[in-house]
């Protein structure tokens, strides 16, 4: 799940579970607005969400080789469509956009969604590459991953870890990135800006991050990688009432021989308690100063976000070309895309035509 400890600017905090930490990030970082704040004098609208109990599946991945990876991928719509790649989070994976997918392929989309690495049928090309899960990284598997497909320019939408992905992408390579959708704001953060503690309730939040800087943690994890995530999906959408079989769908993605690696090293990297590896410096270094994102942007929230996430207001200043923000209403938790798939496909038409 997103979160990068300190820092609101960090804004994978989905909410600091509390006034005080709202106002700790907002006096740190002298950012201001309101919940519907956006840019360029837009006026957000109310977005009503179709929740879907969705048992759809992707009956045929393609994989093909990307930077360090083989990336297994399902893509559906018109092959000369405009180009939207949907990024998913953890603990979930591509079946989050199972509904969302669809709906976009009959507006005229070609959609890709790639299993992030340690998911899926991702693999890595050589055993000996480091299993890293620092931020950067994962950016980059994403830009080689649209050179190996032979595409420029794309739509990124995404939440958690995939709404991180897109924020760096559009930060770092803003010509790679038409617009984008993130759910729960600017989740570009450092491990040193992690350092800073929080208030209590809302360390208690990241309870799992603790954790899993154990090697009980991780030996629990990899034990355990199906029942943890499980608790997570209830704790961060607690008004979802999934099913057994639409949770099975994206549990098979844990599965994967690197999974347990990637996520307990991209969270102690976040933490500072393990190294990163020096050919990234340079990008987090860039991305430690929280870097202003110009593409145009719709940020989205769930009503029930039940994973700690900041006031929108808070990181609506980050966002400096076209931007506006809505909160999706009706019991929307963190996978906001497989609750809200409605809501999530039409704020990626939305902001596809803010693109001039």
């Amino acid at each position: 799940m997103e979160n990068d400890m300190t820092e609101a600017l960090n804004y994978d905090r989905r909410r600091f579970l509390g006034a005080a930490a709202i106002s700790l990030a907002s006096a740190q970082f002298g950012l201001v607005g309101t919940a519907e704040a956006q840019a360029n004098g837009l006026n957000p609208a109310p977005s009503t969400p179709v929740k879907i109990q969705s048992n759809s599946s992707f009956s045929t991945l393609k994989q093909i080789n990307a930077g360090v990876l083989n990336i297994g991928y399902a893509e559906t719509g018109p092959a000369d469509g405009p180009v939207v790649m949907l990024l998913h989070g953890w603990p979930y994976d591509i079946h989050s956009f199972a509904d969302v997918a669809p709906l976009l392929a009959k507006a005229g989309y070609r959609v890709i969604m790639p299993h992030l690495r340690g998911h899926g049928t991702t693999r890595f090309l050589s055993t000996n590459t480091f299993r890293n899960g620092q931020q950067s990284v994962i950016a980059l598997d994403i830009i080689a991953f649209l050179d190996a497909l032979k595409i420029q320019q794309a739509i990124f939408a995404g939440f958690d870890w995939g709404a991180r992905t897109a924020n760096i992408i559009a930060a770092l390579w803003p010509e790679r990135c038409k617009a984008m959708v993130s759910v729960s704001g600017y989740l570009i953060g450092s491990p040193q800006a992690n350092k800073a503690p929080l208030p209590p309730k809302a360390e208690f939040s990241w309870w799992y991050q603790f954790y899993f800087a154990t090697e009980r943690g991780r030996m629990g994890y990899e034990a355990n990688r199906r029942d943890f995530a499980r608790l997570i999906w209830q704790l961060a959408s607690p008004q979802w009432h999934f099913t057994d079989a639409v949770f099975e769908q994206s549990a098979a993605a844990f599965d994967n021989p690197d999974h347990v690696a990637i996520v307990i090293h991209n969270y102690r990297w976040r933490l500072g308690v393990a190294e990163g590896e020096a050919q990234y410096d340079d990008f987090e270094k860039r991305l430690a100063t929280a870097p202003i994102i110009t593409v145009p942007t719709v940020t989205l929230e769930g009503d029930a976000n039940g994973a700690p996430h900041p006031d929108p207001s808070v990181y609506a200043p980050k966002f400096n070309g076209r931007y506006v923000h809505h909160t999706i209403t009706g019991g929307i938790g963190h996978n906001l895309p497989q609750e809200a798939p409605r809501a999530f496909a039409d704020a990626v038409v939305e902001v596809d035509s803010y693109v001039n």
